[in-house]
């Protein structure tokens, strides 16, 4: 099933600098579910919701919604059943496989398991991985603390340097120092939006004897990844950061390991046959996806992740691209201006960044930064620490930190609203035009 989407009409080859007297109107790029939302203020009005949460969960695709919704009239058990309507839901739950690997570019042979978001696709993958694991000291606990659990095997985690070309050269350093099965590592950071260089990072663990697997999770809405050209032996992400929030995750990869370990879960799907004599059990396991894959799947949830791949492809990266650059740069730029505002990077050479903004406001605390933009603006952020406590630390921002972030329902006046607000917040003594700027954007 195919989900088409409508992109906007904003002409990006004639965006070619960010002008705060000059800027164009930027629409967003796609329509999105709940984009008309309100929300209560203070003083007892409403406005129109600015998300600006969507490294968090993203809103579904309205054509995502429609492809699950429209799937429902058809929905049953999958795999087993001679029914007509398992037989449909069966073809689809399969289709819905190839979608994704199409969409990541990879291998023919590679597996693709669905499971129920990037932290359990991850679990699965420590699960499978027969030795050493190296990682970053700023993974996300998503791509940490699955490895640091696992029993009788080591997880070497390597500290990052203050520019990439010295942290690829300290990975490089551990993996020649002592083998590994694999390196893991984070495409996009969810703090900072930093996009590290996959490719060179699976150039350096391949010439070391070990594969690598990367955290996509921030990185597939925003840019093309080939799990071919990158040189990516396991890839996972989930779908609620894809723009289909509805419980599912993915993980693509080589099946030697997988069919070399015990299945995940055990139970029904798992299996070819169980025999049961003298009280005993035997199991055959099946091998691919399915043996990681017991019990009933979450159909609707692939059938939205598939939704979702194919709504991006047909958006196209260039344009995705282009809409989140110029929003960033205006983010950005307008972020730079305020005083006691101070970005949040791991990296000093000015890596490409997704959507992705995280920084701090002098004098307040990332909760009342994050409640003041929601009860006085209707703008929605992330505050905390972002399931990233160890990155927080070593950014100096130990209780915390604001994140805004944004996609393709995101616009330049959305942006425009938390400027402003954050205008506000910085200089309380300022007659910042409040009340008429919420009716301007209502």
């Amino acid at each position: 099933m195919t989900a088409v989407v409508t992109r906007s009409h904003t002409d990006f080859s004639q965006v070619k600098a960010i002008s705060t007297a000059q800027s164009p109107t930027i629409a967003p790029l796609a329509e999105v579910v709940g984009a008309a939302e309100c929300a209560p203020l203070s003083d007892g009005t409403t406005v129109r919701y600015a998300n600006f949460d969507y490294a968090a969960s993203a809103p579904a695709l309205t054509a995502v919604a429609r492809a699950v919704a429209d799937s429902l009239s058809t929905y049953a058990s999958v795999h087993r059943g001679a029914g007509h309507l398992s037989q449909v839901t069966t073809r689809r739950y399969e289709e819905c496989r190839e979608t994704v690997r199409r969409f990541v570019r990879g291998r023919a042979d590679d597996a693709v398991v669905f499971t129920r978001n990037t932290t359990d696709a991850i679990n699965l993958a420590a699960h499978v991985t027969p030795g050493d694991v190296v990682v970053l000291d700023i993974e996300h606990h998503a791509n940490l603390l699955p490895w640091v659990e696992r029993k009788d095997k080591w997880t070497r985690i390597v500290e990052v340097a203050s520019t990439i070309d010295d942290t690829l050269a300290a990975v490089e350093r551990e993996l020649a120092a002592k083998p590994a099965a694999l390196l893991a590592v984070t495409a996009a950071s969810n703090v900072t939006g930093e996009v590290l260089p996959i490719s060179r990072l699976a150039s350096i663990a391949h010439r070391h004897g070990a594969r690598i697997l990367v955290d996509a999770a921030q990185l597939v809405a925003h840019r093309p990844v080939s799990i071919v050209s990158h040189g990516i032996d396991y890839l996972v992400f989930s779908g609620h950061k894809l723009y289909a929030p509805f419980g599912a995750g993915v993980l693509i990869g080589r099946t030697d390991w997988l069919d070399a370990a015990q299945p995940y879960l055990a139970g029904g799907g798992a299996t070819a046959d169980v025999d049961v004599e003298a009280g005993c059990a035997s199991v055959s396991w099946h091998t691919g996806a399915a043996r990681h894959e017991a019990g009933s799947p979450n159909v609707l949830g692939a059938i939205a992740i598939a939704a979702a791949c194919d709504a991006i492809a047909d958006l196209g990266h260039e344009w995705i691209g282009a809409h989140e650059a110029y929003l960033c740069a205006q983010l950005d730029a307008g972020l730079a201006e305020i005083d006691g505002v101070t970005p949040l990077r791991v990296f000093d050479d000015g890596l490409e960044r997704v959507g992705i903004a995280g920084f701090t406001v002098d004098g307040h605390t990332p909760r009342e930064v994050a409640e003041y933009l929601s009860s006085e603006h209707g703008i929605g952020v992330r505050d905390g620490k972002f399931c990233a406590h160890p990155l927080l630390d070593r950014l100096g921002h130990p209780d915390g930190a604001v994140r805004a972030s944004f996609g393709l329902g995101s616009s330049s006046d959305d942006v425009d609203r938390l400027l402003h607000a954050l205008r506000c917040l910085s200089d309380r003594s300022a007659d910042a035009p409040d009340i008429h700027h919420r009716k301007a954007h209502s």
